[in-house]
């Protein structure tokens, strides 16, 4: 196949001719680099949580992902580490609080977030950033 995002889909019948249809989604990529796709933070601009949540091309893969928070001004203000293991290409569970490092909530405002994912398999990393705005 050539390199792209593909959605494969099968339909099936049982003996009393009752059909049913799954799917799956995958990519086709020429390269073995750790990639990320489709990050973002739901719902932004928050008010008291986020979620963040990307796809990547490592499905099965343990991976350390990395979320650090920071000011416009580039001050670091919360760091958000945890090891994650997707059946599928996509992570959804990387919860925040709005609370800086120290428990403090953050004053509301623009916010740089840059994404680290790194492979426990191969040492891989790939990285990302993305904007999100907190509303009091």
């Amino acid at each position: 196949l050539e390199e792209g995002h593909y959605t494969l889909s099968v339909r099936a019948w049982d003996t009393y001719n009752n059909p049913n249809t799954a799917f799956t989604e995958f990519i086709v990529t020429s390269s073995t680099d750790l990639v990320i796709r489709h990050l973002l933070n739901y719902p932004n601009p928050f008010t008291t949580s986020t979620k963040f949540q990307f796809e990547h091309n490592r499905p099965n893969h343990p991976l350390e992902v990395t979320i650090q928070i920071f000011t416009v001004s580039g001050r670091l203000v919360k760091t958000i580490r945890q090891f994650v293991q997707s059946p599928g290409s996509r992570i959804t569970d990387i919860q925040w609080d709005g609370l800086d490092d120290f428990g403090d909530r953050i004053g509301k405002g623009v916010y740089i977030y840059r994404l680290k994912v790194r492979s426990a398999i191969d040492e891989s990393k790939a990285e990302q950033y993305e904007k999100l705005v907190i509303l009091r």
